[in-house]
């Protein structure tokens, strides 16, 4: 695909998971990649992986004045960012009545805060360049809850809302803003007991592979997706489909 040969994207959360397999994927495309995460060993290993067609930035999502430094960091590597994928987040596991105001609110500051302040960063130097695109990795968890994760799931549907209001407000300037609603991909931080469980009221019977929600990642970051804005896209072998019944056999 030698559209992505102009690309330069900004991916959080690469030091591992989606964010490493995305940056992977969109730099065998064409694409320069500037890999950011809170863990810097990680985000280096990954970018030395990649070659010269990647860079890392050690970034807390959480800071807006970190993201001003990383968006600076990008245009005097690469250039000026034409695609940002918000990857980065946390889970929190606790019943709603005793979840702590401060594991709520971390949550909610690193799912949802830091990719308010993601999009923002990017905006300016978007707009000057006549557009791009933003790609927001928000959950299955964005559409249903499940239990004991009542912070991360109000974290995703909010990654929806501002998904939705960023590209209802910034298509007049050729942004265009989608999300990613993964269900359970197989990466390290999975919990085997878990997605033995999913994969069994999953229709297609098994757990995501990373590279299917990279490949997703590529068609919207390409110009293969360039009518598409504001949409969510579930990739999660059709477990919202319909209710669980393969629980009981």
């Amino acid at each position: 695909m030698t559209q992505f040969e102009d690309k330069i994207a900004i991916i959080t959360g690469a030091g591992q998971g989606l964010g490493a397999e995305t940056a992977r994927t969109l730099a065998q495309h064409g694409a320069r990649v500037l890999l950011c995460d809170i863990n810097t060993e990680t985000c280096e290993t990954i970018a030395t992986e990649i070659g010269s067609a990647a860079a890392s930035f050690t970034l807390d999502v959480t800071d807006e004045h970190q993201w001003a430094t990383a968006v600076k960091y990008c245009v005097e590597v690469f250039g000026p960012p034409s695609v940002l994928i918000n990857n980065a987040g946390i889970s929190s596991f606790s019943p709603l009545e005793s979840t702590s105001l401060e594991m709520y609110s971390k949550t909610m500051a690193v799912n949802s805060t830091g990719v308010f302040l993601g999009m923002r960063a990017v905006f300016e130097p978007m707009q000057r360049n006549g557009g791009g695109s933003i790609i927001n990795i928000s959950s299955g968890n964005g559409f249903i809850a499940t239990e004991e994760v009542a912070a991360y799931v109000t974290s995703k549907f909010a990654v929806r809302g501002l998904t939705r209001s960023a590209a209802f407000e910034w298509g007049r300037y050729g942004i265009r803003v989608n999300s990613i609603c993964p269900g359970m991909i197989n990466t390290a931080m999975v919990d085997p007991e878990e997605a033995n469980y999913i994969r069994k009221i999953t229709p297609l019977g098994r757990t995501g592979q990373p590279h299917e929600i990279a490949n997703m990642v590529l068609f919207l970051a390409s110009e293969a997706s360039s009518y598409v804005t504001g949409a969510d896209f579930v990739i999660d072998g059709g477990l919202l489909s319909g209710v669980s019944v393969r629980e009981e056999e």
